[in-house]
């Protein structure tokens, strides 16, 4: 399958879910990560912010920040076409809401790359390998390839949002792991990116 049939066949399994299972998967989502040494070992941890189709990391972000961890997020240029890192300090303010509902940080402090321990990155779709299909605009495939990130990069994705197998080229960059509400799937078997 292509990835515009992809996209679209994951897209009509997500529009199934009941606002009642995406809240009950996404808190499972979040527990596995909070439960987890990646996370607890973490100092910095890059966060995305979520629309309401995708699986909510506000329990992540609040944990994050009880933990007395720097929480980052990206800041997206859209006429550059890419993303930095920038500390968020609340989710009540300094933030945008574009016409798709994406939430942008208006200001925020840059993060170094080689700062951050965790990437929790969104997905339209990820296969068991850590391929992930996304929506198109490459924008965590260049993050992920551009800069010195030594992250763990771990995909979050409701079970329905798995597949058999995501189309990639080489400039797709895979994630070490991903987490679903049923399972914590090792895609690569690397110190910093599996789990435990």
């Amino acid at each position: 399958m292509d990835k515009v049939a992809l996209r679209h066949d994951i897209k009509t399994r997500l529009l199934k879910m009941s606002t009642d299972e995406r809240i009950s998967a996404s808190k499972a989502i979040c527990r596995h990560i909070l439960d987890s040494e990646v996370f607890h070992e973490a100092a910095v941890v890059m966060v995305y912010l979520s629309l309401p189709h995708e699986v909510d990391t506000t329990p992540l972000i609040l944990h994050a920040w009880q933990q007395g961890k720097t929480v980052a997020v990206p800041k997206v240029s859209w006429e550059q076409r890419h993303m930095i890192p920038v500390e968020l300090t609340s989710l009540d303010t300094g933030l945008s809401t574009d016409q798709k509902g994406l939430r942008n940080p208006t200001n925020g402090t840059p993060v170094p790359f080689e700062d951050i321990d965790l990437v929790i990155t969104p997905g339209l779709g990820f296969d068991r390998d850590g391929n992930r299909l996304g929506r198109g605009g490459a924008y965590y495939d260049r993050f992920f390839a551009g800069h010195d990130l030594r992250a763990a990069r771990w995909g979050v994705a409701f079970s329905q949002q798995l597949c058999d197998a995501v189309p990639h080229d080489e400039t797709d960059v895979p994630v070490h792991a991903v987490v679903t509400e049923q399972e914590m799937i090792n895609c690569i078997d690397i110190k910093q990116g599996g789990l435990s």
